[in-house]
């Protein structure tokens, strides 16, 4: 039995349903522990070794955990929060673990560009530890920031596919119950085609957002 337009569609809607509400709490998660990591390394502004020292092997070990092993490992506070480790909600829950961390390596990084120069102005000028964190630091950063969300969007899509194997729904789920599963080529070719075409969709925004952003 082939798969539908309408379970496609649906399929879809699941996808980016868990990718966007993933991201959106990921991103709450991780911006600040990326600016918390800069900040609080030797000779930032905010100086602090034991924030930096606690937060970057936290990261380093959530970072090195693989999603499929972190979907099985937190079922059970998966279960606590959402009342279930089977569905599309239950997949937000291993998504935010699998990206918050992932995020605020990247946010670290694309903040960890912005020249000390402007800091260092920031500084001489009186400016308080937020002003230079939200007027000079992410204002400076923007352009790699929004490269930094693209990249961990599609990381979210390719791990919301793996969560088909949970019964998460979704693309994934198409492809592992329709394609894999009853050998169906036609149904493996399509689904692999609609991750790619919604990859390709968010590279081409956030290269696009990004230059322009830069431009300014």
């Amino acid at each position: 039995m082939e798969i539908t337009t309408e379970q496609l569609l649906v399929g879809f809607g699941d996808t980016l349903y868990m990718v966007a509400i993933s991201l959106i709490f990921s991103a709450l998660i991780g911006l600040p522990l990326g600016i918390l990591l800069v900040i609080t390394r030797k000779g930032h502004i905010l100086d602090n070794k034991w924030i930096f020292n606690i937060l970057n092997p936290i990261i380093n070990i959530l970072r090195s955990v693989p999603f499929i092993i972190l979907l099985v490992a937190i079922i059970p506070l998966t279960r606590l929060i959402v009342g279930t480790a089977i569905g599309t909600n239950a997949a937000i829950v291993p998504l935010v673990f699998y990206a918050a961390p992932y995020i605020a390596r990247l946010v670290e990084n694309s903040l960890l560009e912005v020249d000390k120069g402007i800091i260092e102005a920031a500084q001489s000028m009186g400016a308080t530890v937020p002003q230079i964190i939200f007027k000079f630091l992410i204002p400076e950063g923007l352009s790699s920031l929004i490269l930094t969300f693209t990249t961990a969007t599609i990381g979210l899509v390719g791990a919301s596919a793996m969560a088909g194997a949970v019964g998460a729904g979704g693309v994934g789920d198409l492809a592992l119950t329709y394609g894999y599963q009853r050998f169906d080529t036609m149904t493996m070719v399509v689904t692999v085609a609609a991750l790619v075409i919604i990859v390709q969709l968010l590279q081409s925004t956030g290269n696009m957002v990004s230059k322009k952003i830069r431009r300014r």
